[in-house]
């Protein structure tokens, strides 16, 4: 009888610990990344100075880089300026988008690139996905996903606590974006993974109704191993499919029709889940997301984030657009934008009896 294995890709590492950050150049030489510490730091031009002069004494071979901005032209011009450097390594040290960025040159000038997260606002730790700012608004681009993830508790306790719940509100989304998915293998007989589908749901169920708030170590660690694990479900699956579904076309229709205005991606992708559960009928699992986006300080309507109802009701109508092939409720309802106002304003009402 064969003994049929299965390869799941997955960081080689993840440090999530108090103090991890001091130990950056240990833990590089210890998983044989860098043993000649030689490595390309990308920060931001804003907190980053402060990362670098607390770390620069203890990575005398690295090479610091300001990245500018989460825009596809700051990544390119990072990857070139590597170009013929010979680092061993690449080292995202930052919010999303500076991790963002660095995942994408990394990708360019062939490195291993390392997360270092200095908030836990979304999943892009540990996703095989770049979202960069372009000229056509924002795009997702195929990259390798980091090879290494260090979350240092103490930084992360220092970020703003938005950021904290920013995170909660994304991994939270996986389990609206999983059930997305299983809609369409039941409509549209798209194959899914069981595997990536436990890995996020788990992720979300852990998040959704784990008791801690957002300065306790405890809910901390498990964010951060929640979207660890969010990164390896997409891993697994090849595609973004088990932590966006609806939720996550939702947010990005906000982006595109209202780029100025838009909110943490978090923000929106947790309401986006919890209208999109509202969608699909389950209001159990609609009022428990609310509760505990409620409970963190997350929006759950659209005027908590700014929008009026009409500008909800034209992004929802829009979102399947910024997803082409993607089937999710918002797909399979096919709601008119009237239908659209008269769901919502049934979902405000429900969230607010």
């Amino acid at each position: 009888m064969p003994v049929l294995t299965r390869l799941v890709p997955s960081p080689l590492f993840a440090e999530i610990r108090a103090g991890a950050l001091d130990a950056l150049g240990g833990i590089l030489a210890d998983q044989r990344l860098s043993a000649s510490g030689r490595i390309a730091v990308a920060i931001s031009n804003g907190s980053g100075a402060a990362m670098r002069e607390r770390l620069e004494p203890a990575l005398p071979g690295a090479d610091w880089y300001n990245v500018d901005d989460g825009s596809l032209d700051s990544a390119v011009r990072f990857a070139e300026e590597m170009r013929g450097r010979h680092y061993d390594a690449v080292v995202g040290l930052g919010g999303g988008k500076i991790i963002d960025a660095a995942k994408y040159a990394a990708a360019r000038v062939g490195l291993p690139v390392v997360a270092v997260a200095t908030n836990l606002a979304h999943d892009g730790i540990c996703s095989p996905v770049s979202t960069l700012d372009n000229d056509a608004g924002r795009g997702s681009y195929g990259v390798p996903s980091p090879i290494g993830i260090i979350v240092d508790l103490d930084v992360i306790r220092q970020a703003p606590r938005r950021f904290v719940a920013a995170g909660i509100g994304d991994v939270v989304s996986n389990i609206s974006a999983c059930a997305d998915w299983e809609l369409s293998h039941g409509v549209t007989g798209e194959p899914v993974d069981g595997l990536a589908v436990a890995m996020a749901r788990s992720a979300g169920e852990n998040l959704l109704r784990h008791p801690g708030g957002t300065q306790d170590q405890d809910l901390l660690t498990a964010l951060a191993e929640a979207l660890v694990l969010s990164g390896i479900a997409m891993n697994i699956a090849g595609s973004t499919r088990p932590s966006s579904g609806a939720c996550h076309e939702i947010s990005h229709a906000l982006d595109v029709l209202y780029p100025k205005r838009s909110a943490q991606h978090g923000e929106q992708v947790g309401l986006g889940a919890a209208f999109a559960s509202f969608l699909r009928g389950e209001r159990e699992l609609t009022g428990l997301i609310v509760e505990r986006l409620a409970r963190h300080g997350l929006p759950v309507t659209a005027a908590q984030i700014g929008f009026t109802e009409a500008e909800f009701t034209e992004a929802v109508h829009y979102a399947p657009n910024t997803r082409p092939g993607r089937y999710t409720i918002l797909e399979h309802l096919d709601l008119s934008p009237s239908a659209i106002r008269d769901a919502y304003a049934d979902y405000v009402q429900a969230v607010n009896s």
